[in-house]
């Protein structure tokens, strides 16, 4: 019989693995995010890079103004399910892209001189709003891999070739610089673009402050960070956008897995094999890295019972961390792993054909609803696409 470690028992009929979006916590996040739009005057998009589920985006639609894209796929999706504005920055264009998205873009954003120069004018002659990426120099997220304004960045016009470009033709400015960073940083940034950059600022309607921050998190300040929205607002009389993206669904969700096997290592490690994989589906656990919090266990050390667990991939390095538990897992355990929305589902991938989760919803009421499920023929797409 199956047991689990979370406080509260699951509801039967889910199939593990599963990412699991929780109703009530979700749009606890989005009346959040609504209530920062009204006070501070912003503009709020969401940025679909972290959270691709479409099924959602109706109710999503309900509470922000429209969608950012990264590309021409993410841009399309926006376009056909939000059913509002759509943004669109990418680092680089192809022609072809860049002629489909004309199609699904409202407001284009360019990473380049090179590429506003490529592009601009026939931007303009497509009716769209069209802007520029600056890199603001002000490093402030503590993973390299995730700061824009990492050394290795090639996000954005450096500011010293800032003057190069044709003001006179551009809408906005975008400036994206954080990375789930809380609201000091925020309002931090907000401060040195309003030092640094005033001349170009009075240039443009509309400034972009991007995503990163932090807005849904508890410990974020709200008041401060809206504080400064509006005293930026008040001083250039400009539009500020912003692009949450893991903030839409920080704390919203789960993803659910079961125990498969235990077992002991040369080393003398206790192991507990799992039916879900961190390379395959939660891929930011090996890339920052970090450890997720699971429903009911402890760090190693704080309880009895002590196991590593891995996924079901024959990669050595598929490690999903080392937990404590009251009681001893066997095969059968549900665990519950905490925070697993933002981003695992877009980066997720189908190696050794390893089940992909199903996509769910728990209910406020209890219910358990299946909105998206992956066999074979999803795996085999994704391989080699659809054959001509």
């Amino acid at each position: 019989m199956s047991t689990t470690t979370s406080v509260d028992p699951l509801p039967a009929g889910i199939r593990t693995p599963a990412f699991v979006i929780e109703s009530a916590k979700l749009d606890q996040n989005l009346r959040c995010l609504a209530a920062i739009k009204q006070r501070s005057g912003a503009h709020v998009l969401f940025a679909t890079k972290a959270f691709s589920a479409y099924s959602f985006f109706p109710r999503l639609s309900e509470y922000l103004d429209g969608t950012t894209a990264s590309g021409l796929y993410e841009a399309r999706l926006g376009k056909e399910y939000f059913g509002k504005e759509v943004h669109v920055y990418s680092p680089g264009y192809s022609d072809e892209e860049f002629d489909a998205l004309m199609e699904y873009a409202d407001h284009i954003c360019f990473n380049s001189p090179g590429q506003i120069a490529r592009y601009l004018h026939e931007a303009k002659r497509r009716g769209k709003q069209v802007g520029v990426r600056i890199n603001p120099d002000l490093s402030q997220v503590d993973y390299p891999r995730y700061d824009p304004c990492s050394p290795l960045s090639r996000f954005g016009v450096a500011p010293t070739d800032l003057d190069m470009l044709p003001w006179s033709e551009l809408d906005f400015i975008h400036i994206h610089a954080l990375s789930d960073s809380m609201a000091a940083a925020s309002v931090r940034l907000i401060q040195h673009v309003d030092v640094r950059f005033e001349s170009y600022i009075r240039r443009v309607g509309t400034v972009n402050f991007g995503g990163g921050h932090y807005m849904t998190h508890p410990d974020y300040d709200r008041d401060a960070f809206i504080a400064a929205i509006q005293a930026f607002r008040e001083k250039y009389r400009v539009n500020v956008v912003l692009e949450p993206g893991a903030s839409v669904v920080l704390d919203a969700g789960f993803m659910t897995t079961t125990v498969l096997d235990v077992l002991r290592n040369p080393s003398g490690r206790h192991m507990a094999i799992v039916d879900t994989s961190a390379a395959c589906h939660m891929i930011d656990i090996l890339d920052i890295p970090y450890q997720p919090i699971i429903r009911g266990a402890g760090r190693s050390g704080e309880k009895k019972y002590e196991y590593t667990l891995g996924g079901k991939t024959c990669l050595s390095g598929d490690i999903i961390g080392t937990f404590s538990f009251d009681s001893p897992l066997v095969p059968g355990t549900r665990l519950i792993l905490e925070d697993m929305l933002q981003y695992n589902l877009v980066k997720g991938n189908f190696f050794n054909g390893v089940f992909r989760p199903d996509l769910a919803e728990l209910h406020a009421d209890g219910r358990y609803e299946v909105h998206g499920r992956f066999g074979y023929a999803d795996f085999n797409n994704f391989l080699m696409g659809h054959r001509p």
